[in-house]
């Protein structure tokens, strides 16, 4: 195992855990309520299932050093992640749970006539894009206050829609794609960066990886295909979906 890697691991395996909120159960499965199916908690889940997968438990507002950590490039090639995406100048970027920004702000040279939304639902991690905004003089920077099942964004505005090691926390994945197809444009795209679950020696606790089987299965049911498999990043799929 390369010394990144290793380290990588120390971080993750070893600190992750408590920036996680410790919930271990979520809301009980309501009349209607037909997408979910719900058992015991693992570990590191909810206890909420998605056409069978267990839904993660949420990286907490004190994962933020993590997310910012110097090392965070070597290991995931962050910059090439950023390369690789294509938008217009004039496009409109949607960072979905966008933590503390790291890709929000660096998208910004990406649509210079454009606009990036940096979208989170925890009010701590608000507060924090809203001052880093401010910190960088920023204009390009939208941020926005989510809700469980929507990022709340308007309807047919956005280019492309990221989520970036998200969607598996996502506590309502098909009300939330549902939303964000809807705030697509037509030609709209869905990016999906997510730890590789076929690969057992990334050192990443297993709910917080994903399969691109199990993706698209999900993907598929509510309204989108893959238009793009990039295997180039060292331990994450890059994923592009579009609408049906």
């Amino acid at each position: 195992m390369k010394p990144a890697i290793i380290l990588f691991a120390v971080i993750f395996l070893g600190g992750f855990s408590s920036c996680k909120s410790q919930q271990k159960t979520t809301q009980p499965k309501t009349a209607g309520d037909t997408a979910y199916t719900y058992r015991p908690a693992s570990r590191d889940g909810i206890g909420k299932f998605y056409m069978g997968r267990e839904i993660a438990q949420v990286m907490g507002a004190a994962g933020s050093d993590w997310l910012e950590r110097d090392t965070r490039n070597m290991e995931e090639n962050t910059s090439l992640s950023i390369e690789k995406i294509t938008v217009p100048p004039n496009g409109v970027i949607a960072d979905i749970g966008a933590g503390t920004g790291y890709y929000s702000f660096r998208l910004t040279a990406k649509v210079p006539a454009g606009k990036v939304y940096a979208v989170d639902i925890q009010e701590e991690l608000i507060s924090y894009l809203k001052n880093k905004k401010k910190e960088l003089r920023d204009s390009i920077v939208e941020v926005v206050k989510s809700s469980r099942k929507s990022p709340n964004l308007p309807d047919n505005s956005v280019d492309l829609a990221i989520m970036v090691d998200v969607y598996h926390e996502l506590e309502f994945p098909q009300e939330m794609l549902q939303a964000i197809r809807k705030c697509l444009k037509p030609d709209g795209k869905i990016l999906l960066i997510e730890y590789r679950l076929e690969d057992p020696a990334i050192p990443i606790k297993e709910l917080h990886k994903t399969s691109v089987a199990q993706l698209n299965r999900e993907l598929n049911r509510n309204g989108f295909i893959l238009n793009y498999k990039g295997e180039f990043l060292p331990i994450q799929h890059f994923l592009l979906y579009g609408k049906k």
